[in-house]
């Protein structure tokens, strides 16, 4: 396995800005001084609780206590192991990743199959496109599709490197072969089509894309994780996938289908204050916006929005204008959304266009260009609103009957709120719309949460515990109980006031350290350090930190400097509280047994008190050794 030189490690630290790094994934703001703030990756929240720091290149989240640096963010957003991230940092910014001598930098084989499966995606994505610009039968074809038939410029095929499966597949296999990419990536790179038992030859790779358009989808940050074919005049009658108008790519490690949003890599960094993402229903819905000047929108992989997606996209804006077709698919499917996008904490509306009893976006901006997008706007409709409409589209016809199903339909939307006040404004406008007392709408409401909590609690009760499933206690190494530990302050003190480290390491017996938690194991490590004169600096910690654990706490201890005003008197407090943890419970048992001694004893009353003078000497010592400091 290749080792990373420690110097290359620092290098990589000091070159690249964490904030770079951070804002692929967050949008960053100013949070005073150099601090920059977004709404955590890590976790879903409303108001931003992510801090970066550029000063000392670090990142801390005081809503979930995520913390670490750049190398620790992209293993954590992008789920590589430590060399993949570095590599993939000293890749992204042009820096050479160096290895220890004789462990050698990692082979093509050695590889992991996520980073090759990345490279391969963009050598396919590359091959593609070159076959649309091809000056050939397939070629001229797609082009003559892509500029005729679906209106879009030569440019936009260019921008998102449209491309094309001829009949045959454009012989994608043979550049793969040559590439010698493992038979692991070809078999799960959702591309061919080959028997288990089948040696990799070029025979055995099946495409399976052909004849088709192909448009690349990238993740979130960019990189091609998979495709979506669309069916044109040449896909050959025995695609076993003939009929389907889309196809897209299994499901593979880099590809989860219910986690991406088509052209969220680049819409991301175009929504702000007033600029909320669009949301189409398909991948040639959002290129037409993004074709006219609507750089916001973006659209699922051809299946339902998931929640997965809705954080996603909390993450960047809360603010998301809905804009499906206007039939009876589209509809249901702005019903499915509504939803779940109110439980994921978003500001939603609905783009309708006056008078218009049937919009398809593709159309409506290829017909008015981004002037569409003002008409569109001015329509628009609340959550609530939309969903009154979509329900019961006339309640002056309706009867009570059906205004009592309609408002359950409309209460169970209601619910997924998570603001009281967001509630009973919803509440109001279905009464409104209705024409119902408030009172009543509201009473009922209340009923049916009720129903519905009693129903969820019976169901989980009589639902059976996995096997094996763990019960919930509270571990002394837990993150949350660690915190307020002595070794907690002694650490932190280590880090930002290191001074104090070596009188430390003379004085503190490394049996008064509890060890069963990472602060008490750092700390132990740590003065041991600075006990043999091989203390490294806190900004060169990487060869005594062991886990990502201990990463994530040193980077939260080291976010920002601590209101300490007198460090050694709070390690007087820490050695206070390891020594009453440590000795005086054995110093009262000293004192009871020697109150308690009698004649047929087994304890020796010398041996005792010459404990209890130890004991009490060690106190003294650890107290007089700080305060000379």
């Amino acid at each position: 396995m290749p080792v990373i030189k420690p110097t290359c490690l620092r290098d990589l630290k000091l070159r690249v800005s964490i904030a770079d790094v951070v804002s692929r994934v967050v949008t960053l703001r100013k949070a005073g001084g150099t601090r920059l703030k977004g709404l955590c990756p890590f976790h879903n929240e409303k108001t931003p609780s992510f801090q970066v720091n550029p000063d000392n290149g670090l990142y801390h989240c005081f809503g979930c206590n995520k913390s670490g640096d750049i190398i620790s963010f992209v293993r954590e957003t992008e789920q590589f192991n430590f060399t993949e991230a570095v590599e993939a940092l000293g890749k992204r910014f042009g820096i050479v990743i160096e290895y220890e001598e004789g462990s050698g930098g990692p082979s093509h084989e050695e590889r992991s199959l996520r980073q090759e499966l990345y490279n391969l995606h963009d050598l396919a994505a590359e091959h593609f496109h070159q076959a649309f610009k091809a000056k050939d039968a397939g070629g001229d074809f797609m082009r003559a599709y892509w500029t005729e038939q679906r209106r879009f410029t030569p440019e936009l095929a260019d921008e998102f490197k449209i491309g094309v499966a001829d009949a045959t597949g454009s012989g994608l296999g043979a550049v793969l072969l040559k590439k010698k990419f493992s038979e692991e990536a070809l078999r799960r790179s959702g591309l061919f089509f080959i028997y288990d038992d089948a040696q990799i030859t070029l025979g055995a790779l099946r495409p399976r894309f052909r004849g088709r358009l192909m448009i690349p989808i990238r993740d979130h940050q960019g990189r091609v994780v998979a495709f979506t074919a669309r069916q044109t005049g040449l896909t050959p009658e025995d695609d076993p996938a003939r009929e389907a108008k889309y196809v897209n790519s299994p499901e593979t490690p880099i590809f989860t289908k219910g986690h991406l949003l088509f052209n969220l890599d680049r819409a991301r960094t175009a929504v702000g204050e007033g600029r909320p993402f669009v949301l189409v229903e398909g991948q040639l819905d959002a290129l037409r916006c993004w074709s006219v000047g609507l750089k916001t929108a973006i659209a699922p992989q051809g299946t339902a929005i998931t929640e997965s997606q809705l954080v996603l996209l909390r993450r960047y804006q809360t603010q998301v204008e809905c804009f499906f077709d206007s039939d009876s698919a589209g509809q249901k499917a702005s019903l499915r959304f509504l939803p779940m996008a109110l439980k994921a904490g978003l500001e939603v509306r609905f783009l309708t266009l006056a008078g218009a009893d049937k919009i398809d976006p593709d159309l409506l901006f290829l017909e008015r260009g981004l002037a569409a997008y003002d008409e569109v706007r001015r329509g628009a409709l609340g959550a609530m609103a939309f969903a009154c409409r979509a329900v019961l589209p006339a309640p002056d016809l309706a009867t009570p009957e059906q205004k009592a199903g309609a408002a359950r339909q409309l209460h169970e939307i209601i619910a997924a709120a998570e603001s009281e006040v967001a509630r009973a404004g919803f509440v109001g406008e279905v009464a409104a719309w209705l024409k119902l007392p408030v009172a009543a709408l509201q009473k009922d409401f209340l009923t049916q949460q009720r129903r519905q909590q009693q129903t969820d609690a019976i169901r989980a009760a009589r639902a059976p515990a996995p096997e094996g499933a763990p019960t919930a206690v509270i571990h002394p190494s837990s993150t949350v109980a660690a915190s307020h530990t002595p070794e907690n302050h002694l650490l932190m003190l280590c880090l930002h006031f290191e001074r104090l480290g070596k009188p430390l390491s003379a004085i503190l017996p490394h049996d008064w350290i509890d060890r069963t938690h990472p602060a008490g194991v750092l700390l132990n490590r740590f003065l041991n350090e600075f006990e043999h004169g091989s203390w490294p600096g806190r900004d060169h910690l990487d060869v005594l930190l062991e886990t990502a654990e201990e990463r994530a706490l040193v980077a939260s201890l080291l976010f920002q400097a601590p209101a300490v005003d007198d460090p050694f008197k709070v390690a007087l407090e820490g050695l206070r509280q390891l020594r009453t943890r440590a000795l005086e419970p054995r110093l009262r048992q000293i004192e009871l047994d020697l109150a308690n001694h009698h004649a047929d004893s087994k304890s020796d009353p010398l041996s005792l008190l010459k404990e209890r003078t130890e004991l009490q000497r060690q106190l003294r010592q650890a107290f007089n050794l700080v305060a000379d400091v």
